[in-house]
């Protein structure tokens, strides 16, 4: 396991604005960021970062969390594979405790297949720039086929020599292990011994987001050979084909620019057309398109602009997968290279103004094209046609998002008028098909929720749960006061924690918090401060007690800042709350006395009731007017505040 003292220097590198920032894109709207939420589909944005919590919220899905509950949902990572990234990004030596040997091997042959791969790229750029065959076979080849040497550079192609196993010698010399080597897929084991594995091929190495080499595709170069034109890196513990898009490292910031993605199918198209200038461009490797691979594009960009070759199985692959990306809320569009040609050729044949143009141009809706090629095969056969208009209804019932509703009626009109069919009657179909989707997952989730213990089922009660719930707000306040401002001055040498937990102390924690969440942040920061230690929202937000650190999260999703209106009327300094947090810890405390009040007020007026002696009748009375004065000395104290 990654020790504390590794834990707390990640911690405290974490800049939550630079982490989400490298997923999707930001922008500053008064103290906080604002950006499109990763986790739904959504036009208008809602996901706001807070570089002073250092915490997210969407308030379209309410997903929320930290810069590690970000990776862990975004990434669908593990807590450590998170702390293992951060501390990837800030160059952090991570410390080891004691961990399972399973999860030793794993990192540690992910480690080595990264450094394995760093080796063979450097020994492949050096055979391509510094022998007499890299220079006269593949680098001329390169050459002709017209790629600048910048551009050669900057994608780090390579050159495996034609020799049986020179790769191989060189690995071995490096003391590499043989069974990490054959599973990078380099090289193969012939009569014991081991061989190359891509010899004689164009290298094309294959970065992950953050730049590393997660495995290679290589090119053959003779045209008369019979080998596989392309030959790809088999999966292994880093290099997942279906999580993979080629060029997606050097097209992010463009991608996030130009707000599309432009998806062609080969290594050399995407190599070509950075060429052109035109950078925002990633290749699917000639396989249909992945949920994963559709998701690492929406991370940039909700435009994707699909560009293939225009013969049959051009069109066939790019009509793949097309449901998917309607799913994740994509809009694609189709634009289809004419002459036999591919968008290596094409850019090189007529010039990249003339490309840029042409996409422009030729663009095609996807839905209405994939109709198109349908109607096309079932000619005048009504059987085939009744099967196409139910086809298509499912493809645009997956258009089903609240705010998507015109674009999806905008596709009912068009596809009717295409069919000739009425309609209502097809507006009718695609509801009905989203509508059994709704109740097939309905009752899938009531399965799953059979599943769960009897006393996860609690009838609410409104009367108490509203009551609760304004309540755990205030217990909610005290609680971020004490996380918030803790460290900070408060009267004859003492600090806020010393105030707060003297008060809490005094009116009997556990009778006056209701919440045992709370008890239990406050006990975890009276052990801290007791310690000689010095807790934070940071200490609290990065607990590796998960219920910890979502409920910190939860406390701390308050909008505490002030309105750019107020800005706009008010005249002069208006004060925050750093500044008044003295008036803040008041006024939470005043509210747990009066809630004490409240509770003492309700228990005298049920002995009131229940008394026959007037004696005592007059006492309670007494009582009760006594606690009111008490009620209407603290809420005229200046700072209190009661939730409504």
């Amino acid at each position: 396991m990654i020790s504390q003292q590794s834990i707390q220097v990640i911690q405290s590198r974490i800049d939550i604005i630079d982490i989400i920032g490298t997923f999707i894109k930001l922008k500053k709207r008064g103290a906080n960021y604002l950006g499109n939420c990763p986790f739904h589909n959504e036009k208008s944005p809602s996901f706001t970062v807070s570089p002073t919590k250092e915490i997210y919220k969407c308030f379209g899905c309410g997903k929320s969390g930290n810069t590690i509950s970000f990776l862990m949902e975004h990434e669908k990572y593990s807590y450590v594979e998170s702390l293992r990234w951060l501390a990837n990004k800030y160059n952090i030596e991570l410390e080891e405790t004691e961990t399972s040997p399973e999860f030793k091997a794993i990192q540690l042959t992910s480690d080595s297949l990264f450094i394995i791969n760093n080796f063979a790229k450097d020994f492949f750029r050096n055979v391509l720039m510094n022998t007499d065959e890299g220079n006269d076979i593949a680098l001329s080849y390169l050459k002709e086929r017209g790629f600048r040497q910048d551009i050669i550079d900057k994608f780090q192609l390579g050159y495996n020599p034609s020799a049986k196993d020179d790769f191989a010698k060189a690995a071995i010399v490096g003391q590499y292990n043989n069974d990490l080597l054959l599973k990078t897929g380099l090289v193969v084991s012939r009569d014991e011994k081991l061989q190359d594995n891509y010899r004689g091929r164009i290298i094309f190495p294959i970065h992950n987001q953050s730049g590393k080499i997660l495995g290679f595709g290589a090119r053959i170069i003779k045209s008369n050979d019979k080998s596989p034109k392309y030959i790809n890196t088999p999966e292994n513990e880093i290099y997942v084909k279906s999580k993979i898009l080629y060029g997606s490292y050097f097209a992010r910031t463009a991608i996030d620019k130009s707000d599309e993605c432009l998806l062609v199918e080969g290594y050399t198209d995407v190599v070509s057309l950075h060429q052109a200038g035109i950078e925002n461009v990633v290749a699917s490797g000639g396989t249909s398109l992945t949920p994963d691979q559709l998701r690492l594009i929406k991370k940039y960009t909700k435009n994707l602009t699909i560009i293939y070759d225009g013969d049959s199985a051009g069109i066939k692959a790019a009509l793949r997968g097309l449901d998917l990306a309607l799913e994740e809320g994509l809009d694609v569009k189709l634009v289809l290279i004419p002459d036999k040609e591919d968008p290596d050729s094409y850019v090189n044949k007529i010039g990249a103004a003339a490309f840029i143009d042409f996409v422009k141009k030729n663009k095609k809706d996807f839905i209405l094209f994939q109709l198109e090629i349908a109607l096309q095969d079932a000619g005048n056969d009504s059987s085939k046609k009744s099967v196409v208009v139910n086809q298509i209804a499912d493809t645009i019932s997956r258009i089903n998002k609240t705010e998507e509703f015109t674009r999806r009626q905008d596709y009912i009109k068009q596809v009717a008028e295409m069919l000739r069919i009425e309609e209502s009657g097809f507006n009718a179909l695609v509801n009905k098909i989203i509508r059994d989707k709704i109740v097939k997952e309905e009752s899938k989730n009531f399965k799953d929720e059979l599943n769960l213990p009897p006393e996860s089922f609690v009838e609410p009660n409104p009367d108490t749960d509203s009551l609760f719930n304004k309540d755990d707000l205030h217990e909610q306040a005290m609680v971020r006061s004490l996380i918030e401002f803790g460290l900070k001055d408060w009267e004859d040498g003492k600090l806020v924690a010393d105030h707060i937990l003297g008060q809490l102390d005094d009116l009997d924690l556990h009778e006056m918090i209701d919440n045992p969440k709370i008890t239990n942040i406050i006990s975890i920061y009276r052990e801290w401060y007791s310690a000689g230690n010095q807790p934070t929202a940071k200490s609290f937000l990065y607990h590796d007690d998960a219920e910890v650190s979502n409920f910190i999260i939860k406390v701390m999703d308050v909008n505490t800042d002030i309105s750019p209106n107020w800005k706009g009327h008010y005249k002069g300094h208006i004060s925050t709350r750093e500044e008044l947090y003295k008036e803040e810890v008041i006024s939470t405390f005043n509210y747990l006395q009066l809630r004490k009040i409240k509770r003492l007020m309700n228990e005298n007026q049920q002995a009131l009731e229940k008394a026959t002696d007037q004696d005592q009748q007059i006492l309670f009375m007494q009582t009760h007017q006594l606690l009111k004065k008490m009620e209407s000395e603290i809420t005229s104290k200046s700072g209190t505040v009661i939730y409504k």
